[in-house]
């Protein structure tokens, strides 16, 4: 079952990251801002392949943006199945992706400390990761059977559900 919640967590997490992708895009238009290869650097290194302008690093970046995504939200999935679900869960797991990227990014030397960045970029930054978490829950929590998670975790039938 946990394998089945995971892959239905991988699906919400590429639509959370078409969701983040359609943002950013549309945020590019209003402030101007380049687009980002630092995914496509991050994952150059993390393969150990020679660096390449950004130009020529177009297909790495996609494949680490979409696969991080997706990937991250494979755990999502597990959330939702284990009963955390709905939008707290979905923030909760907004920092995961937040920190996944962060620490292969800074790990592999291709990025800084997000509290060296402008804050602008780290508001930028935080409101598209939270954009693909709010995406990635919803779409997890609708794939996976809430009432099963909730008898995982009370096998005696009787749920019991916290307030708040």
């Amino acid at each position: 079952m946990w394998w089945q919640a995971a892959a239905k967590g991988a699906l919400a997490g590429v639509a959370g990251v078409a969701a983040m992708t359609a943002g950013e895009k549309l945020e590019q238009l209003v402030t101007g801002r380049p687009n980002s290869y630092v995914p496509g650097h991050t994952l150059e290194r993390l393969l150990g392949l020679p660096e390449r302008r950004d130009s020529e690093r177009w297909l790495l970046n996609h494949a680490m943006h979409w696969g991080a995504g997706t990937m991250v939200g494979a755990l999502r999935g597990v959330m939702a199945q284990a009963g955390l679900r709905g939008p707290r869960a979905s923030l909760l797991h907004t920092a995961v992706r937040l920190t996944t990227d962060q620490t292969l990014e800074n790990a592999t030397g291709v990025g800084a400390p997000p509290q060296t960045w402008p804050r602008s970029e780290q508001v930028i930054d935080v409101a598209h990761k939270t954009v693909y978490g709010l995406v990635t829950g919803a779409v997890a929590d609708a794939l996976t059977d809430e009432e099963l998670a909730l008898r995982r975790r009370d096998p005696g039938s009787r749920v019991i559900r916290h307030a708040g």
